[in-house]
């Protein structure tokens, strides 16, 4: 099989470390090889952060290059920007539709960019946009825009919804795993 390739993309504290802890296990016992590999620049202070989860029959690096992610799972609009240079030819960027204002935007230096989405598209980008965060909330928590996004990404790979629900068992905390699983349900059933 060939090796697929997904990249994390967000602000510091959005959850892209339990969400790639969550993709590893689920494709480790899907009998994948994988590698993961986490990129936290200024996390701690809402600074960008990526995440490499790489899986296929035999894979020997954990980084992702320019043009090669199958997936971008992007947890705000400019980040989504920011990596699609990585994104393959015929790879998505699955994106929330929420709007981080970065440093120089609330300073005044800067305006947020409002057509994001319609720039990715127009370069020939397949995007598929969701308010994840909308989502989260309606599952009882803004925190899992994470799991939402991760029920999305499920509608692109073939591996039942049923693993998926599993891996969140295994990897969330019990006072959190119903929250987490309804969360995955509403990204997973937001698909048109």
């Amino acid at each position: 099989m060939k090796t697929t390739n997904i990249m994390i993309v967000g602000v510091g504290g959005q959850g892209s470390l339990l969400a790639s802890k969550l993709l590893g296990s689920l494709f480790v016992g899907e009998g994948y090889d994988v590698k993961v590999s986490e990129v936290h620049g200024m996390s701690q202070r809402g600074g960008s952060v990526v995440t490499y989860v790489r899986f296929g029959d035999k894979v020997y690096s954990p980084v992702i290059g320019r043009g090669e992610a199958d997936f971008i799972i992007s947890f705000e609009k400019l980040e989504a920007a920011r990596w699609a240079s990585c994104i393959a030819g015929d790879g998505t960027i699955i994106t929330n539709t929420r709007e981080i204002d970065p440093m120089p935007v609330i300073t005044g230096a800067a305006e947020y960019p409002h057509d994001v989405l319609e720039q990715l598209r127009a370069r020939g980008i397949r995007v598929d946009e969701l308010d994840a965060l909308s989502l989260a909330i309606e599952a009882g928590s803004k925190k899992a825009v994470n799991i939402v996004l991760l029920g999305r990404l499920a509608t692109y790979l073939d591996i039942p919804a049923g693993k998926w629900l599993a891996a969140i068992e295994a990897n969330v905390a019990p006072k959190y795993v119903e929250l987490n699983k309804k969360a995955f349900g509403l990204g997973h059933s937001s698909r048109q």
